[in-house]
């Protein structure tokens, strides 16, 4: 190997140093590199700020634009059908208290108004008519007290307007052929299944017969039970009459209520899944047998009923799944000999511990003997409700062959 080769592999460069005065830093220029621009205005910059600023301006203004668009769209939101449209989903925007169910709805905003309870205004597009409402459309709801139905709508699911807990009346146009109400309840035409009975229908019937206090933050006070005022708000409020034309309580029907006491007409055959869910106050159960036409939902007395008895009613021959979970206000339970179907978790939790006895429903008392009812009807998993019994649960007993209890 040469010298000339061994000098080239390990001959090292000095760096370059500049050496810039200090009052130079800022604008001293490299030979062969561009001037430095510290403190001198770029080339073209108004232009460049003006087209800056526009394209913000349009960006903000497409922002809220599709926000609005999109605010429009989720608070009401249809599908087209065969026969017109069908209300799917419904979104609050916090301050929407009433709905007519006839044609496509939308809000629309005003401009430069920023008070969310005056800033829109529901339009109505009568080209498009409503004639059926989804499950769940108002789902969870805590706003919207009164809801009107078309006279269009041709179907309205039972699960439309589940666990709308401001929800006072349903009202029916008097031309609809399919639905109707009675007293803020909705019914079909014939009255012969009742629908829905609001979750705060209590609230309307406290005000319509006088017993509406609310307190300062404008919760609804109810009477105590020592109040002079209490036997007359619990038949005024608190007691509901099913029509004697009902052959069927609807899926969900009575869901959440406020009720403590209800009278089914004998006749009734079926009580749909989940139609008395989770009452907590429900606390009877009664029967009424009368020749008479019973229309009014007011309890008046049971003499105006005609033969009341306890518990479900005969004839009743279904009897839904959950229909009557979770009220352990109840205590007595008695099953008629025509019932043919008991689902699963008919009566589940309806009974409970308290101090080490058992409260509530703690025996299921039926017409037929164990033989006939293994025999004659279809019963679901865990009908009966269970108890800690020890480490295990247990359920409770059923008394076979019973009488019913008299009132």
């Amino acid at each position: 190997m040469s010298k000339k080769e061994i000098k080239i592999k390990t001959q090292q460069e000095e760096p370059v140093r500049l050496d810039i005065p200090e009052e130079e830093i800022w604008t001293y220029r490299v030979e062969g590199l561009a001037a430095p621009k510290i403190n001198k205005i770029p080339e073209h910059y108004t232009l460049k700020k003006i087209i800056f600023a526009v394209v913000i301006i349009v960006a903000v203004s497409l922002s809220c634009i599709f926000s609005v668009l999109t605010l429009r769209k989720d608070t009401f939101e249809y599908t087209q059908t065969q026969t017109g449209y069908e209300f799917t989903r419904f979104s609050n925007t916090g301050f929407i208290t009433e709905i007519t169910i006839d044609y496509a709805l939308e809000v629309e905003y005003e401009i430069g108004n920023s008070d969310p309870k005056t800033n829109f205004k529901i339009v109505k597009d009568e080209t498009k008519p409503i004639t059926s409402v989804g499950s769940y459309v108002l789902n969870c709801d805590e706003k919207v007290q009164v809801i009107t139905i078309g006279a269009d709508v041709e179907k309205v699911d039972s699960k439309a307007f589940y666990s709308c807990w401001a929800l006072r009346e349903i009202r029916v146009d008097e031309n609809n052929p399919n639905y109707c109400d009675v007293d803020g309840v909705l019914y079909n035409k014939d009255k012969t299944e009742l629908i829905c009975r609001p979750c705060d229908h209590d609230t309307y019937l406290a005000e319509k017969y006088g017993h509406a206090v609310y307190d300062d933050n404008n919760w609804r006070i109810e009477p105590a039970p020592e109040d002079a005022t209490y036997q007359q708000y619990v038949n005024d409020v608190m007691t509901f009459v099913v029509p004697s034309s009902v052959k069927t309580i609807g899926e969900m029907a009575f869901n959440y209520a406020n009720m403590k006491n209800v009278y089914l007409p004998e006749g009734l055959e079926t009580i749909e899944t989940l139609g008395f869910f989770e009452i907590p106050l429900l606390e009877n159960i009664y029967t009424y047998k009368t020749e008479a036409q019973v229309t009014d939902s007011h309890f008046t007395s049971e003499e105006a009923l005609g033969e009341v008895y306890l518990s479900l009613p005969e004839g009743l021959k279904y009897i839904g799944s959950d229909a009557f979970s979770y009220n352990r206000a109840m205590n007595y339970v008695y099953i008629p000999e025509s019932v043919t179907y008991i689902g699963h978790h008919a009566f589940w939790d309806t009974v409970y511990k308290e101090d080490g006895e058992l409260k509530g429903v703690s025996v299921i008392n039926v017409a037929r003997s164990e033989d006939e009812l293994e025999a004659s009807v279809e019963i679901g998993t865990n009908w009966r409700p269970q108890y800690d019994y020890l480490l295990f649960k247990k359920s409770i007993d059923v008394a076979y062959s019973q009488q019913r209890e008299s009132k």
